[in-house]
């Protein structure tokens, strides 16, 4: 038997992160791509630290931060009357911050390989950075955009230590696929596990594949 509250909680859980990454990665794509300096340093190690902090570490400082004892638990608590943890939202911030890098990086390096003279001769123009990266950048690097937006919604279908750590396993509300399967595992339901196994290897191929087909049609300009 198929757990289909778990895999749709996982297809929306993934698909309003990378709707989320891919508003929130540009400025900071560009920033990072044009803007060399201690600071942007600084920001693309913050940035990448997910990819090599334990999920479960990640996911103790996501679940404080999203605590009614915190500042931004308790103001989530009294705007909405309901806690950011063990809630849907709270998997959305923990799957965003984690995710952060593989939409990012993927993004600013490929506006970094934007013909530098087209980005100089808009200046002459006087036309200002956000209408430069709108009009000459994204229309250039959106093969490594759409690679980064495919590798997010893989990588947040698969979640776990993360997601569990700051949703528990509430079925309906915060019990995604990944849990779904190891739950399985737990009771001995392999046939369970191996359905839910295969529909999340088939989606999570089908993502790869597509974050290789702009780049293998397309050449971003050296």
């Amino acid at each position: 038997m198929i757990d289909w509250p778990a895999l749709s909680l996982s297809l929306r859980l993934a698909t309003t992160t990378t709707l989320v990454l891919v508003v929130l990665a540009q400025p900071l794509a560009a920033w990072l791509a044009f803007f060399q300096s201690t600071a942007t340093r600084l920001v693309r190690t913050l940035i990448a630290l997910p990819l090599v902090l334990p999920p479960t570490v990640l996911g103790y400082y996501m679940l404080h931060v999203a605590s009614p004892a915190s500042m931004a638990g308790s103001l989530w608590q009294s705007i909405l009357g309901k806690p950011l943890a063990f809630s849907f939202e709270g998997l959305v911030l923990a799957t965003v911050v984690t995710n952060l890098p593989v939409m990012v990086l993927p993004a600013a390096a490929a506006s970094s390989g934007v013909d530098r003279r087209l980005i100089d001769v808009a200046r002459t123009l006087g036309r200002p950075w956000p209408v430069i990266y709108a009009r000459v950048v994204l229309p250039l690097a959106w093969p490594g955009v759409l690679a980064g937006a495919a590798m997010t919604f893989a990588h947040c279908l698969g979640e776990f230590g993360v997601v569990l750590m700051i949703g528990g396993s509430i079925p309906g509300e915060t019990r995604t696929a990944s849990i779904s399967v190891y739950e399985s595992v737990q009771v001995m339901d392999h046939a369970s596990a191996g359905r839910m196994s295969a529909i999340l290897l088939a989606v999570a191929f089908a993502a790869l594949l597509a974050s290789t087909w702009p780049r293998s049609r397309w050449r971003i300009p050296a």
